[in-house]
């Protein structure tokens, strides 16, 4: 493990696991539900590309990863949280690469400081991404490749929340994160947003109203300092108990744009529309200091499917913010798909079953993150379907990002400096069929292709993976797989490659 890496991961840990101090300060009647389960997977890789090079001076290497972890969860009357951390070893056969150690953490969770008005929300990911979003594309984290590196984000935000009489509720909330990649060519970024916000209490029934203030501060250890302060007063109208309206004005300051900050009129209008119990759709749609913004999201839930649609155009100051960024991997995939549970941590475990179940690692890549080092905008749009059979799964996702520079005054250099927009098409297509109660069989299907408006702006990766899983006892299961991934690109080598994967994982 890079040192570098020793103190995130350490404090992510201490964050997830305050719970001696929860219980012996609270006392609680109500007994912490704890689940912690070691885990050690062992995983062989035969490649016919390992450094995935055109097919010219392509390498053959067999690859073998030992990879340890530790699964938590706590879900109690004052704790809640969820961690899931592996530290993956990795060694080449043939010495085409010396060895290295990943890390890949998942985490996040909630803490109850005092009953019912002050809260801590934590959450921390550690992932491999790609540098350039026109550079050599990877689905595999084995693959050598100078254009992967390991991107860190961690987020505390602690918060109050509570009323005054009977006249409005308030919350207070600051949230502090910090991204950190293992490449130069990746800036460093930290980031702190503040907001207070006032609001009627419910005795105030159909009309509503509230203000809202904000400050959010980033900066770049490639480029500069930006500052954003939002002041904003609004209304609601419940038409329905289903059906709210909703608008806002107000004025913002920043320096997106322009050397010194700058003063700017906002406003935005909005409707939230409950259908159903299974049907909901919300829309809200403004002006800010950048242009037009709007967020719309639906999603409709039968007794055997889940669609699910949402379109945003917004800013984008740290890598934490991106859409992409939540989905890029499997794990992100399939919490997105299971979005409409929203317990957390019941969310965790259904992702979890169905990873263990498919035998598939929750770090695999499936649509690239673009990584950006100054201010950017982005619109993105996502359509989601999950079809839950009984024996048969099928979860699907189309996904279209558009990316550009907002601050142009930034001197820092990333996949946008040479690009004034950058366009991201993501698909990709899972299934699952249950063989027996113990074997099952699953297909995942990718297709992603990025494209800027400079010359030679163009990479489309296409990827393919097979994998027969089964357990082999109560707290052992083993798995084989096929891989076959082709990437065609005018900004770096194309290539092709073929690989066969065996997997045995075992739960202590």
């Amino acid at each position: 493990m890079k040192p570098q890496h020793l103190t995130p991961v350490a404090a992510a840990l201490m964050l997830s696991v305050p719970m001696t101090w929860a219980q012996d300060a609270a006392q609680d009647a109500v007994k912490q539900a704890v689940s912690i389960v070691p885990s050690v997977s062992v995983t062989e890789t035969l490649t016919n590309n390992v450094a995935l090079s055109s097919s010219a001076t392509a390498q053959s290497d067999q690859v073998t990863e030992i990879r340890p972890g530790i699964h938590l969860n706590i879900d109690g009357a004052r704790l809640k949280t969820y961690l899931d951390y592996s530290l993956d070893h990795i060694e080449y056969a043939q010495g085409t690469s010396a060895s290295r150690n990943l890390n890949a953490l998942n985490t996040f969770g909630t803490l109850e400081a005092v009953d019912n008005w002050a809260f801590i929300d934590f959450s921390g990911n550690i992932s491999q991404q790609a540098v350039s979003a026109f550079g050599t594309q990877s689905t595999n984290n084995t693959a050598i490749n100078s254009n992967s590196t390991e991107v860190s984000t961690y987020n505390l935000s602690p918060y109050i929340k509570g009323r005054f009489g009977d006249f409005a509720n308030y919350q207070a909330r600051v949230s502090r994160a910090v991204s950190s990649s293992g490449s130069a060519a990746v800036s460093n970024t930290a980031s702190t947003n503040s907001v207070v916000t006032v609001s009627n209490a419910s005795a105030f029934r159909s009309l509503g109203w509230s203000a809202n203030w904000s400050r959010l501060q980033a900066s770049y250890s490639a480029g500069r300092a930006t500052e954003d302060d939002n002041y904003s007063l609004g209304l609601t109208y419940a038409v329905t108990p289903q059906l709210n309206l909703s608008a806002n004005a107000g004025q913002e300051s920043n320096n997106y744009t322009t050397l010194d900050k700058q003063n700017y009129s906002t406003h935005s209008v909005g409707v939230n529309w409950a259908l159903s119990e299974t049907t909901k759709f919300s829309a809200l749609t403004g002006k800010r200091s950048y242009g037009d913004t709007h967020n719309v999201s639906f999603e409709h839930r039968t007794a055997r499917t889940v669609w699910q649609y949402s379109d945003s155009r917004d800013v984008v100051v740290t890598p934490s913010q991106s859409g992409l960024g939540s989905i890029g991997n499997v794990y992100g995939l399939l919490n997105s798909l299971y979005a409409y549970v929203t317990d957390p941590i019941e969310r965790a475990a259904l992702v979890n079953n169905y990873l263990t179940t498919n035998g598939l690692s929750p770090n695999t890549p499936v649509i690239s993150n673009l990584l950006t080092t100054s201010v950017s905008l982005q619109h993105s749009q996502n359509l989601s379907f999950a079809l839950l059979g009984i024996r048969d799964t099928v979860t699907f996702l189309l996904n279209r990002t558009d990316s550009s520079q907002l601050d142009s005054l930034s001197n820092s250099f990333d996949s946008l400096s040479n690009s004034s927009a950058i366009v991201q098409n993501g698909l990709s297509v899972n299934y699952s069929h249950r063989l027996t109660p113990d074997y099952s069989l699953g297909a995942l299907l990718s297709r992603q292709v990025t494209t800027g408006n400079a010359a030679g702006q163009q990479t489309t990766l296409k990827s393919l993976n097979v994998n027969l899983t089964g357990k082999l006892g109560q707290k052992s299961a083993a798995s084989l797989g096929l891989r076959h991934v082709v990437s065609d690109s005018l900004a770096a080598p194309s290539y092709t490659e073929t690989a066969v994967i065996g997997n045995l994982n075992v739960q202590f």
